[in-house]
């Protein structure tokens, strides 16, 4: 059997399978951990570790809108909204509606936002460094390419709009 063949057998089968010490167990185990880890660090500035994410990804242009930080997260519409509105209260984001088309409200960083952004980054840093104590760069790097690997099967796996499936 050679290597590509191997490749495109199941890892899985229901003899090998035990649900606590499975990937998707392992990845949503560490997930929780890194944003508790997160939340411990971002008190002192705060915001919870939910909301970094979302200020991050509106810093970074990766979430204009809410239906786009909807879609890359896991929260629904309501969920996002009271987000965005809590976040808007502290002073960190603004809404603004989109002259293009006015149904589209777009989100922005305000001038408090902008000034805590350097702010974020070394968090995450120093939240990544301490959860990646004793491995290599190139170890990191390979548990990169795995993880880049899942998600692109994922997305090759996700149902089409364009076939009616949502």
């Amino acid at each position: 059997m050679t290597t590509d063949s191997k490749a495109h057998q199941p890892v899985y089968t229901s003899e090998n399978f035990t649900p606590e010490d499975s990937i998707g167990r392992l990845i949503a185990d560490v997930s929780g951990r890194l944003l508790a880890s997160l939340d411990d660090e971002m008190g002192g500035l705060g915001i919870t570790g939910a909301q970094w994410v979302i200020l991050m990804r509106i810093a970074n242009g990766c979430g204009s809108s809410a239906a786009e930080l909807c879609r890359f997260s896991r929260y629904d519409t309501g969920s996002m909204t009271r987000m965005l509105d809590r976040l808007e209260e502290k002073g960190l984001i603004r809404r603004v509606r989109s002259c293009k088309d006015r149904r589209v409200v777009c989100l922005e960083l305000s001038e408090a936002g902008r000034e805590l952004y350097p702010q974020l980054p070394p968090v995450a840093i120093k939240v990544l460094n301490a959860q990646l104590k004793g491995f290599t760069r190139a170890e990191v790097e390979l548990f990169k390419d795995f993880l880049r690997r899942m998600r692109a099967n994922s997305d090759e796996s996700a149902p089409s709009p364009a076939n009616g499936d949502t």
